[in-house]
């Protein structure tokens, strides 16, 4: 749930964002599709009951070709409300093999992915030395951000979210700092953990980091980033496989037949994946976005 500027920047947004879980499925090996729906509106101020129903009736009129769960300005309160009105909803706290927010898992995935990326930045995946600077302390932020700083990782974060900030800070030790001044920190890693299009031309002169790694869907602005990250001699960890787990306790739930071992599993496998992603990125000297794109359509195809 947005605010957009006009209705099609939130058709572009959808676009991206389906397209985006396409791959995301593909490359986490899942039996799904892709898609993703948006809705226009101020998650601070334009909730209200009748819009969630609203949006459950348009989810229940796709009989079943589409789920959907908690995202950006979405909790699983607002999803309980979806649920009066459709059955295909996932991420709930209750119900036939309900797992609950998948957004522990999603953090899970992208610590575990952090740690991928900079055991080949750096040669090793010690964070003990590490400057981590996390953009987002939302639900999966600030699951990450634990996982970090449990992990000796220094965490600079930010966000507009006062009350998150200052709760994480207060858990993990974190600096906070403005949200435009985030860009401009002297990091090892930058986690963006919130919106998408953060890495642009102009962020990218501001970066001062090795590498990219974080939860945020569509964090390239455009696919060409990928080639100036690589000429910048920045590591990026593509965003639809980093951010792979939430997606697969999705998967769990919605099969009826939840298994966190399964689930465990998948997420092992997503790593290697990743790590594969990278590593031939690397020996090829590849924007590391292209060998990941290339991967994922060839695995929609060969499904087809």
């Amino acid at each position: 749930m947005m605010k957009y500027a006009t209705g099609e920047a939130m058709l572009k947004d959808a676009l991206r964002l389906s397209q985006g879980m396409s791959y995301k499925n593909a490359m986490a090996d899942l039996p799904l599709g892709g898609g993703k729906a948006v809705i226009w509106g101020d998650s601070k101020a334009d909730k209200s009951p009748d819009l969630f129903r609203a949006f459950g009736r348009a989810v229940a009129s796709l009989n079943g070709t589409y789920y959907t769960a908690e995202d950006v300005g979405i909790d699983v309160a607002d999803m309980e409300i979806v649920r009066q009105e459709t059955e295909f909803v996932a991420g709930l706290d209750h119900g036939a093999a309900a797992s609950g927010d998948p957004s522990p898992i999603t953090a899970t995935g992208v610590f575990r992915g952090i740690l991928e990326t900079a055991r080949r930045a750096f040669g090793t995946d010690d964070l003990t030395t590490r400057t981590i600077a996390v953009q987002g302390v939302g639900s999966v932020g600030a699951h990450t951000c634990d996982f970090l700083a449990k992990a000796g990782a220094t965490l600079v974060i930010t966000d507009i979210d006062q009350a998150a900030l200052k709760a994480v800070a207060a858990r993990t030790g974190a600096r906070i700092v403005a949200p435009d001044d985030i860009y401009d920190v002297e990091a090892d890693i930058f986690s963006p953990n919130a919106l998408g299009a953060v890495v642009n031309e102009q962020t990218l002169e501001r970066l001062k980091v090795k590498a990219i790694a974080g939860a945020a869907n569509n964090q390239l602005v455009m696919p060409e980033m990928g080639e100036l990250l690589r000429r910048k001699g920045i590591l990026y960890a593509p965003d639809y496989v980093i951010n792979g787990g939430g997606i697969i306790n999705v998967a769990a739930e919605i099969s009826g037949n939840y298994s966190r071992d399964w689930v465990d599993s998948k997420l092992d496998r997503l790593m290697e994946t990743l790590g594969a992603v990278l590593d031939e990125a690397l020996a090829q000297d590849k924007p590391t976005n292209e060998v990941a794109d290339r991967i994922a359509r060839q695995r929609i195809a060969d499904a087809r």
